[in-house]
């Protein structure tokens, strides 16, 4: 089997910028140059659209990791202006990688899409948010991802429904995810790949995955059950493997906890690379590199039926 593209690596800042530009900018190129992630991705709230009045003036409620006397406050502390993300987009043009950001309400999708990026992403919390998911078929025309944690099978059906409806399914990235922070390995349903593989494989771009678990061996066997899943069902496509990135686990936040830091999202990229072209069926009967060592090692039959070996 010949190997493909190799898998891509969104490295999902978020808001683990803590408000920071500078910090922003840094995770920035340690993503891209020390890691080797294909996309820096951040968000973008319009938290008095997003919130109802009565949650903007509610308290954290985590006060330990708040910027803010309220929840409203907290969030606005972390928001970047539609300025800001664009000077976020030339700094990832100069780190040669990528950008992108999930958009969780109207106004951000209309902001974000003013930048053109490549893609655009769909919070789990927003893909039934049909209203934002128009604007972006109407007035965007790149990828589309869209995450499917806490998402029944039925809004699923009705999600990918809604793009083919709208002619734009094709852009579609769906992710296998489950909403938590951090996730445990008995809820991470690797599996669940390969059922959107089976229903959906064939009506959107591509699968990916979106983890929020412990270390990274999970997203190498998520990406290996896609790869195999592609070539039992025919069709689904794995491209994208998405992981919170920081600096410092321990920095005040809510995500730091499940991300992963520099020398883990390096791992992953490395690892993911690697391990992709060990997903592959042999060419042919035996290797190149088996030849060499059959010629040493073999046992075989001689002319007249005996067992032989060819000396080392």
């Amino acid at each position: 089997m010949t190997v493909s593209n190799e898998i891509k690596v969104i490295a999902e800042i978020g808001c683990n910028h803590m408000g920071d530009m500078d910090i922003a900018k840094e995770l920035i190129r340690v993503a891209s140059k020390v890691c080797g992630a294909h996309v820096a991705k951040f968000q973008k709230r319009n938290n008095k659209e997003l919130l109802t009045p009565e949650e903007y003036e509610k308290p954290h409620p985590v006060p330990a990791n708040s910027y803010g006397s309220t929840y409203g406050e907290h969030r606005e502390f972390l928001e970047f202006s539609v300025g800001q993300h664009k000077e976020l987009q030339q700094e990832c043009r100069m780190m040669e990688i990528d950008y992108s950001t999930s958009v969780w309400d109207l106004t951000s999708a209309q902001e974000i899409t003013t930048l053109k990026p490549n893609l655009i992403k769909l919070p789990s919390a927003t893909n039934q948010h049909y209203v934002l998911q128009e604007f972006l078929c109407k007035n965007f025309d790149g990828e589309i991802h869209v995450s499917t944690g806490m998402t029944t099978h039925e809004e699923t059906d009705r999600l990918v429904g809604f793009y083919e409806k709208h002619g734009r399914a094709k852009d579609v990235v769906l992710y296998a995810c489950t909403s938590g922070y951090p996730v445990a390995f008995k809820d991470i349903c690797i599996l669940e790949i390969n059922r959107l593989q089976e229903r959906y494989g064939d009506r959107v771009k591509s699968i990916g995955f979106s983890g929020h678990h412990l270390g990274i061996a999970a997203d190498v066997a998520a990406m290996t059950a896609g790869i195999i899943g592609r070539n039992i069902f025919g069709k689904g496509d794995f491209e994208y493997v998405e992981r919170h990135f920081t600096l410092d686990r321990t920095w005040k936040g809510t995500d730091h906890a499940a991300s992963l830091e520099p020398d883990g999202m390096r791992r992953l990229c490395r690892d993911l690379k690697n391990v992709r072209h060990a997903v592959a069926y042999k060419e042919k009967e035996m290797l190149d590199v088996e030849l060499v060592q059959r010629d040493k090692l073999k046992w075989r039959e001689d002319k007249h039926g005996g067992q032989i070996r060819q000396a080392s």
